[in-house]
């Protein structure tokens, strides 16, 4: 397994609707095993294992057009990830499957959140994923 080192300690997102976008992001996140850990100051932090990488705070400029990638812990965490986010609001980017343009083990999924923020889970695996039919995006789809 690849060890990572962190790069980016956390990212805020500025919404419109704060308990809208609290209820995408509750749901979206939770198959990847991110959970919500506090709501205060006017926002909503998320993270794991009580790390609060993740947090949407209410305000007038608005963060749109973003791009957000979250580590899923397995192909079933994409799926249900974008599940969860197409039934909370989100709306359909990229369906779930292997992203060849990036690499054979790249397995994702992308949503636009409330505010058109560009929202992806992916699983990266150890070996290439034959057994799953490749997603072919029109490059278009992939330009944020």
């Amino acid at each position: 397994m690849t060890v990572r080192r962190v790069v980016v300690d956390h990212v805020v997102l500025v919404v419109a609707d704060l308990e809208a976008s609290r209820r995408f992001y509750q749901a979206a996140l939770a198959p990847l095993g991110i959970e919500e850990l506090n709501a205060e100051h006017g926002g909503v932090a998320f993270g794991a294992e009580g790390m609060d990488d993740f947090a949407i705070v209410a305000g007038r400029r608005l963060t749109t057009g973003a791009h957000v990638a979250f580590d899923a812990p397995s192909r079933e965490a994409v799926d249900a990830f974008y599940a969860a986010a197409l039934a909370r609001g989100g709306r359909h980017r990229g369906a779930p499957g292997v992203w060849v343009q990036y690499s054979q083990r790249y397995y994702a999924a992308f949503v636009w959140d409330p505010d058109g923020n560009n929202v992806e889970a992916v699983f990266h695996s150890l070996e290439p994923l034959a057994d799953v039919a490749p997603v072919r995006q029109p490059q278009d789809a992939l330009d944020l």
